[in-house]
């Protein structure tokens, strides 16, 4: 039973240790919010979970009237992330998009401003959902994304 017991408490501080929450200094703190910028663990490689980056600039988390000039920052926040794990958008698996009032030319504007990200290397996985609304009034569009570095 001891070293039953000793094995279960050592597979749990590993998995307590194995996970880590990132939230750059640049950006807003959320903790108030209760979440985090970014959650991983750390496995044969590295998954990298981003909270849904909105199109709020920097700490004070100014949103711009403009769908694009969010576009541009929730990807720019996503980089930031990224950033602090030293990763790239090329090591980003799956984004989930959210877009008030979704319409043609808004997809346009995403279409636009992923592909100046990423360039020419492969998209991630990615699911677009049209809302009436966000948690914050004002927020345009909201991306969260999932990212994965191997070990070598």
């Amino acid at each position: 039973m001891k070293h039953f017991l000793f094995a279960l408490f050592s597979l749990c501080a590993l998995t307590i240790k194995a996970q880590t929450f990132k939230n750059p200094s640049s950006l807003f703190d959320p903790t108030p919010y209760g979440f985090s910028h970014a959650s991983s663990v750390s496995t044969p490689g590295e998954f990298v979970y981003i909270s849904g980056q909105s199109g709020g600039l920097g700490k004070e988390h100014t949103l711009s009237n403009s769908f694009r000039e969010q576009t541009q920052t929730v990807l720019k926040n996503i980089e930031t992330v990224l950033e602090n794990y030293n990763l790239k958008p090329e090591n980003v698996m799956k984004i989930t998009i959210l877009i008030v009032d979704h319409s043609p030319e808004k997809l346009k504007i995403w279409n636009e401003e992923i592909r100046k990200v990423w360039k020419n290397k492969p998209f991630p996985a990615s699911t677009l959902i049209p809302v009436p609304q966000l948690a914050i009034e004002g927020m345009l569009i909201e991306v969260d994304a999932t990212a994965f570095k191997a070990t070598k």
